[in-house]
């Protein structure tokens, strides 16, 4: 399928695309909004289906106001054809063409698709940043995205009995998310330091609605009497079947388990989340230059590739309300562009994304994994679960064979080659080798069917005047 060219194609829509497209569409630039969900929101959004019946889906959101204003937007657009909302397709390539642009996509039947665009903004969000320990991969631990997702998304529990961990702030929403919908919270259990937030103290000070929706998170635990441990990491999970426990230590100065201090708490489901990692696939296909693993862009959203802009967590992790912005001020860059006009960025969208953007690189600060947490890792333990690499082959990679980079590693033990091309066990292979992460430009952004190869048209084909 062939489509005629549009003046801009945005890829993902959740707050930073649908802030983009909207804007776009608001100076009557023609939009297709391109997305892999079958609803538009991206996760911090995400709604149930409607056959669900949800009463109160409000329930497990906060923003919603926004959320609805965006909804409404994005419906008005639609309906008098200024947006072309395309949902469920999977966007594997993007071409670079003397006079635009060609989209290659895959529907869920992984049936072929092509889209002509003459500018491209990426929003192509984050995913979770995964980091192996003993029992990671029993049936019942989840990543804590995932835990909310399906909370959110399918209005279903993952467990009844659950531990919360990591570090960072969405372990709040996803531990009193599972908590209100009737699951028992046996541990909310974070890494970070309590005592690290003084030192930003200045900038968290100047964000007062993040602190009271901290403030409101910490009010639900106390409410459904869920015990935080902080400075504590799960050091294993434990069962046969399905995780029956976990057990949990306390850290030291420098973010070691402290021997003789761990306890072990039953449940049956763990979610862990150690922070979010910028999707760059698609941006590294075209080019454009990252550092370390988001999207590079200027003041204006722009990446260095002519035509191409990157916003939301995409070019750097900070959350729905810094996508927002970066997303406003991505679609009043890219009308300008089209229209020859002046860019005009409104000083509230460009002051909101400074402050939020401190904000963000002080919780990052605040919020690392534990300095050492391969060291708790077994030989035994698999670090890539598509092709069954265990520590132990990764660490005789380094010291025996002498692998100094995760290429070779790659090459020496096939960790990273499977279904997942590195994307989950990337940063734990990384952590075990001892080796900086990299990052990694790959053709195509995800796995594509030999036989849509075999029939995806010619850029000339796919291109429509």
């Amino acid at each position: 399928m062939t489509s005629p060219t549009d003046r801009l194609a945005v890829v993902g829509a959740g707050p930073a695309g649908l802030a983009a497209a909207l804007t776009a569409a608001d100076h009557n630039i023609a939009v297709t909004l391109i997305d892999s969900a079958p609803q538009p929101g991206g996760q911090f959004y995400r709604q149930p289906a409607a056959a669900l019946g949800a009463r109160r889906p409000q329930a497990l959101h906060h923003a919603w106001r926004t959320w609805a204003r965006l909804r409404d937007r994005l419906d008005a657009h639609v309906a008098a054809g200024r947006i072309r909302h395309l949902p469920g397709r999977h966007v594997w390539f993007v071409e670079h063409l003397d006079r635009g642009f060609i989209l290659r996509t895959l529907t869920g039947d992984d049936e072929p698709e092509v889209f002509a665009a003459d500018a491209v903004l990426l929003a192509t969000g984050a995913y979770e940043k995964v980091l192996p320990f003993p029992g990671w991969t029993l049936p019942g631990v989840v990543t804590a995205g995932g835990a909310q997702a399906v909370l959110k998304g399918g209005l279903v529990l993952p467990g009844r009995m659950a531990v919360v961990a990591g570090s960072g702030p969405l372990l709040l929403p996803v531990a009193t998310g599972l908590a209100a919908a009737g699951a028992r919270l046996a541990a909310l259990i974070e890494a970070a330091d309590p005592r690290a937030y003084g030192r930003h103290a200045r900038t968290f000070a100047a964000h007062p609605g993040k602190l009271a929706e901290a403030a409101g998170y910490a009010g639900r635990l106390l409410r459904h009497r869920v015990p935080v441990l902080t400075r504590h990491t799960v050091v294993a999970a434990h069962g046969t079947d399905r995780v029956e426990a976990v057990t949990v230590a306390a850290l030291d100065a420098d973010g070691r388990a402290r021997p003789g201090t761990e306890r072990r708490i039953a449940c049956d489901t763990l979610a862990v989340g150690h922070g979010l990692l910028p999707h760059t696939d698609l941006a590294g296909a075209l080019g454009c230059r990252t550092d370390p693993a988001r999207v590079v862009v200027d003041a204006q959203q722009r990446t260095d590739v002519p035509g191409v802009w990157a916003a939301g967590e995409a070019a750097g992790v900070g959350g729905a309300a810094l996508a927002l912005a970066e997303g406003e001020i991505a679609g009043r860059s890219v009308v300008a562009h089209l229209t020859g006009e002046r860019p005009r960025i409104r000083s509230t969208a460009a002051n909101s994304r400074t402050a939020l953007r401190k904000f963000a690189a002080a919780l990052d600060a605040v919020h690392t994994p534990p300095a050492h947490w391969a060291e708790q890792v077994a030989d035994d333990t698999l670090v890539c679960r598509c092709e069954d690499v265990t520590a132990g082959a990764v660490r005789h990679a380094v010291t025996e064979l002498g692998a100094a980079d995760l290429r070779t590693v790659k090459l020496l033990t096939r960790a990273g080659m499977g279904w997942c091309q590195g994307r989950v066990c990337g940063p734990g292979v990384a952590g075990v080798a001892g080796c900086p992460p990299e990052t990694v430009r790959r053709p195509f952004a995800r796995p594509v069917p030999l036989s849509v190869l075999a029939r995806t048209p010619s850029p000339t084909e796919g291109r429509q005047e």
